[in-house]
């Protein structure tokens, strides 16, 4: 059983330092919110690109990212490494820029279960965690961005 879901939000920020703070999972820390009180890289491939490990969140309640999609600003993918027997779980978010400077940034993703039921369930938490990482991320990048 598969099930997906797309989250979209608005940055004034430009794409480039929407990228840069997405993509700096040793920060995400800072911004994330709640569901992400630490965050740190596992393994780090150059620059945090294709291959790198973040680790997100406390103790057993931590997550394993891999990053599989690495193209600067536009897109960056992940595939959750953490709870594989149960799930497969992979994201990307793609960032547009906006005619008025801005971004539009879309998060979507796909949850794949053996288990019979599990995937919808599980997208909707996804799709939840998901939706304020989006809010905050967008935010973020505005805090950073020159002139902003």
């Amino acid at each position: 059983m598969k099930a997906s879901f797309v989250v979209e939000s608005q940055s004034a920020a430009p794409p480039e330092t929407v990228f840069a703070v997405l993509a700096d999972g040793a920060r995400w820390q800072d911004w994330a919110g709640p569901a992400v009180p630490r965050s740190s890289w596992e393994s780090a491939a150059p620059a945090g690109g294709l291959g790198a490990v973040r680790r997100l969140g406390l103790g057993p309640l931590s997550s394993r990212e891999e990053i599989v999609g690495y193209d600067p600003p536009r897109r960056l993918a992940y595939v959750l490494r953490s709870g594989e027997r149960l799930h497969h779980y992979r994201a990307s978010v793609d960032l547009r820029a906006e005619p008025s400077g801005g971004t539009h940034i879309v998060w979507s993703g796909t949850v794949e279960s053996s288990l019979p039921g599990l995937a919808g369930p599980l997208a909707g938490v996804f799709r939840h965690l998901v939706s304020g990482f989006a809010a905050r991320l967008a935010r973020q990048a505005e805090r950073v961005a020159p002139g902003q």
